[in-house]
């Protein structure tokens, strides 16, 4: 897939970051904070489209990924606040305190950037994590936190590629869904590994839904 982004370079002390967003919104898509239970809702470009931005994250591990949902259109299904998405290697050391400043810092403009994301390659890592999934001494957790409107998930390339697998397979499947035509959002497929917090209660989840935008007299099931 080809993403058209554009980058950032913004500065705090002696500290450079690289921080991408999608060059054009992702208007059909939003995500409403988990609490605990979280929507993820976007029709087949936007699904593609987040597809595309965690694949490119999973192999990109010195780059913050901003993708801004609360502009977008609000659907008229589920609860909650709408928030943005930021992908960020565990690595990196990104806090979400720092968040707020650095989002100040991409107000000017940024830097046109295309690249292309290896789908094969991120499926071989997807795939990679679901063989070690049953194994006592796996690390493989998506860490996740809300700050200032903003949903972070923190992770490293497996994890991200296997997110990325579920985001293309929310895309391809979910138009073919019941209902989907007359405007109802179709639960197609959720985030895996999320970090649990301690002491049970009912687990953290990031639901995946299909949603046709309206008008729907444009929409046709496959």
């Amino acid at each position: 897939m080809r993403l058209r982004l554009r980058e950032f370079r913004p500065r705090t002390g002696p500290h450079e970051h690289r921080v991408v967003q999608p060059r054009q919104p992702l208007r059909h898509t939003t995500l409403r904070e988990p609490a605990p239970v979280g929507t993820l809702m976007g029709d087949h470009d936007g699904l593609s489209r987040l597809a595309g931005l965690f694949s490119f994250a999973a192999h990109s591990p010195h780059t913050i990924v901003h993708v801004p949902l609360r502009d977008g259109l609000p659907p008229d299904e589920g609860q909650g606040p709408l928030v943005d998405l930021v992908l960020a290697h565990g690595t990196l050391g990104l806090r979400a305190s720092q968040w707020p400043d650095l989002r100040r810092r991409l107000r000017r403009g940024g830097v046109p950037l295309t690249v292309r994301t290896d789908e094969a390659r991120t499926a071989r890592h997807a795939a990679a994590l679901l063989a070690r999934a049953h194994r006592a001494d796996r690390r493989d957790e998506l860490r996740h936190t809300a700050h200032a409107g903003t949903f972070f998930l923190f992770g490293s390339r497996d994890v991200f590629a296997e997110a990325a697998m579920s985001f293309a397979r929310a895309a391809g499947r979910g138009p073919s869904r019941k209902r989907v035509a007359a405007g109802r959002a179709a639960l197609v497929s959720g985030l895996r590994g999320l970090r649990q917090p301690p002491g049970g209660g009912h687990p953290v989840e990031v639901l995946i839904c299909f949603k046709a935008y309206p008008p729907y007299a444009h929409f046709r099931r496959p």
